[in-house]
């Protein structure tokens, strides 16, 4: 094989192959990127699965993806793309949404495969093949890349047409082709894969059961650190750890000396960016008394035996559908369902007939 004939590095080939793509009403979808050093992942190489042919798309030689955009955004045409949320968030960036995806992971687990099972493991059970992932840690951003590391990533699409064949027969023999309807429509309401900064205190882990202001302050100090992760384009653990942050949450310090010797705090961050943190929680009006951390309570083991009796409902019905349980309901969905939630992803869909009611009529 001429694997150089496989690969687009211009723009010519590129609006070329696009057009190919237009007139398509299906085809493989896959990409290769990094973001151990960076906010934004960069994507380094863009993989198409078309009837009778794969290709990659250099994109690092071609960055630029707007012929592609229309044919990725079309909901006439079906893209099939393995565990796609990655893949999603970081097309978003570069060429804009994906809709109408066919993640063949969820098809997957609605078939009884585990609820992460991955694409080589798919290819062998359900194709017979069994793929050479020898070129799985590859710097995809370095160039030029070898023989081996192209057929790999060639690899990644070339067998996703007939896994989607084989999948919807499977899912069709199950009647659960709505389900697996049902779960692709909501990958097309995510309206965007950016984060907002406002949103990012949500990612802090530790924080349950604080009062209303230290979540405020939260808030900002996430923010903060959102930002400046977006603007100098590094992993916002750069700017700074998740537990210094969070410490200054509980303690709040109000001098450098009180910042600087917060646990984990860098010395760089106190000596640097101390001024305009302490500002930073000084704006946000701290009470002259703060309110008390809030105490390690004892589990409620009346509430844990309820999740507990919810657990084995679950395993049980997912066990009848020959499903792993989590793909009916995580342990976090059984544990908002006791504490009174009402809108826990089982009560909601297709799930709630086949696990959400019987969930509530055991409560």
């Amino acid at each position: 094989m001429n694997l150089g004939a496989n690969m687009i590095t211009d723009p010519v080939a590129l609006d070329a192959l696009a057009e190919q793509v237009r007139a398509l009403d299906v085809f493989g979808l896959d990409t290769e990127f990094l973001r151990e050093r960076t906010y934004y992942a960069q994507l380094c190489l863009l993989q198409l699965g078309l009837p009778g042919r794969e290709l990659c798309v250099d994109t690092i030689a071609v960055p630029e993806l707007a012929p592609l955009a229309a044919s990725f955004a079309s909901e006439r045409v079906t893209k099939i793309i393995h565990a796609a949320r990655q893949d999603l968030e970081v097309l978003w960036r570069a060429s804009g949404p994906v809709r109408r995806v066919y993640d063949t992971q969820v098809a997957a687990s609605l078939c009884g495969f585990p609820a992460q099972v991955g694409y080589a493991a798919l290819v062998e059970q359900l194709c017979g093949v069994k793929l050479d992932k020898s070129a799985t840690r590859t710097d995809w951003s370095r160039r030029p890349l070898s023989a081996k590391q192209l057929e790999y990533a060639l690899d990644d699409v070339r067998h996703l047409l007939p896994l989607r064949e084989m999948l919807d027969e499977k899912l069709s023999a199950l009647g659960r082709s709505q389900w697996f309807a049902e779960e692709m429509a909501e990958l097309d309401r995510v309206d965007s894969y950016e984060v907002a900064p406002e949103e990012a205190w949500k990612r802090l882990k530790g924080l349950a059961g604080l009062d209303p202001w230290r979540l405020s302050l939260a808030e900002a100090l996430g923010a903060w650190r959102e930002r400046r992760a977006m603007r100098s384009d590094v992993p916002r653990s750069w700017i700074l750890a998740d537990v210094p942050l969070r410490e200054m949450v509980m303690r709040v310090p109000r001098t450098a000396a009180e910042l600087a010797q917060l646990p984990e705090m860098p010395e760089g961050v106190a000596r640097n960016s101390g001024t305009e943190l302490l500002a930073l929680i000084e704006q946000q009006q701290p009470p002259a008394i703060l309110p008390p951390l809030p105490q390690r309570e004892r589990p409620d083991e009346a509430q844990q035996a309820l999740v507990r009796k919810l657990s084995q409902l679950a395993k049980r019905i997912a066990g009848d559908l020959e499903l792993a349980p989590e793909i009916l309901a995580t342990r976090r969905d059984l544990e908002q369902i006791a504490a009174g939630a009402t809108d826990a992803a089982p009560l909601a869909g297709w799930r709630r007939q086949i696990v959400g009611e019987q969930l509530l009529a055991g409560m």
